[in-house]
């Protein structure tokens, strides 16, 4: 599963965390991070899959579209 923009500028939220500290964390420039949230353009697959992996060990679990739509959450009940 890709995630989505909205995935990921809602997973920065939960985290609090920056454009910045999301792009250092998953190794990409802030400016395709940026263009990817602004839906500018689509990362190839490879730097969409660092930036998931970067937040699922941040502790995000991405949900997929289920007929509910996409979403994200921590992926353990106690945190936030």
């Amino acid at each position: 599963m890709a995630i989505t923009r909205g995935q990921c500028r809602a997973a920065r939220a939960l985290l609090e965390w920056t454009q910045d500290q999301l792009a250092e964390t998953a190794s990409v420039s802030k400016k395709t991070l940026a263009d990817f949230e602004a839906g500018k353009r689509t990362p190839y697959d490879r730097t969409l899959a660092d930036i998931q992996r970067a937040l699922e060990g941040a502790g995000i679990q991405f949900i997929p579209e289920n007929g509910g739509g996409a979403g994200v959450r921590f992926s353990e009940p106690s945190r936030g």
